[in-house]
């Protein structure tokens, strides 16, 4: 059989980095709706509370490498906070590029995962140095407590107690985590509010704005019913002169 003489052969197959670090695993983003529903509430409710500062990189599902080559390990966490390395969009997050590991991740637990949140990934996590590591089944079944925190201590992580008020304090973040009976809420001790989405926060601007344009046009229409009755006196008394 003839070679076409028209076709160049390659003495090696050309590689990319995405070969070696894939941007994908394969698996799902998250094991049911309700998952999902909360993976994104509680990012969205992050990136907003985060929104002015410019240094603050949020992310999930994104492929994370701690080791550079061929020996290298990947992980994949639900939720990622990151501070000093600016927003930008990254399809992966390689350690040795961004000169740190992120501050802060959160797992949401399912069935299938709960094992592996509390015991390889929290190594792996561990021995990445990263600083907090929050967790939260939203079935309220696997976990040993459906909310949990772990903050490193020398190498190892230590579960973080509960404040007076129930939370789960985030010193990395500044909130406080708490366990709702519809769910998951974060609060901020600073500004003493519970935070929101953006279409919430946006919600309740425009729902103000409604308040205040309603305010202004009962004054203005009380102010001109003034107008007329004062004028309507003015005439009365000058027909008396």
């Amino acid at each position: 059989m003839q070679t076409p003489t028209n076709v160049r052969q390659l003495p090696y197959a050309p590689t990319e980095t995405t070969d070696l670090y894939p941007e994908s695993d394969g698996k799902p983003m998250a094991d049911t709706d309700l998952h999902l529903y909360w993976i994104k509430r509680v990012q969205d409710m992050i990136e907003t509370y985060l929104s002015q500062n410019p240094e603050a990189y949020i992310s999930g599902n994104i492929m994370m490498y701690d080791i550079e080559g061929p020996m290298r390990t990947a992980i994949s966490p639900d939720i990622l906070v990151a501070f000093g390395l600016g927003q930008k969009f990254r399809r992966t997050y390689k350690v040795w590029e961004e000169g740190k590991p992120p501050d802060f991740v959160m797992e949401f637990s399912s069935k299938r995962t709960y094992r592996n949140d509390l015991d390889e990934k929290m190594a792996h996590y561990a021995r990445m140095r990263i600083p907090e590591y929050f967790l939260y089944d939203p079935d309220r079944r696997y976990l040993p407590s459906p909310l949990m925190g772990f903050r490193l201590v020398a190498d190892t992580y230590v579960e973080i107690a509960t404040d007076v008020d129930g939370g789960i304090r985030s010193e990395v973040l500044a909130l406080s985590f708490h366990l709702m009976e519809d769910g998951l809420a974060l609060y901020d001790p600073l500004s003493e509010r519970w935070l929101k989405t953006r279409a919430e926060k946006e919600a309740e601007r425009a729902e103000k704005e409604a308040e205040r344009a309603e305010k202004e046009a009962a004054a203005r229409q009380k102010a001109e019913a003034e107008v007329e009755r004062l004028q309507a006196e003015l005439a009365r008394l000058k027909a008396r002169l």
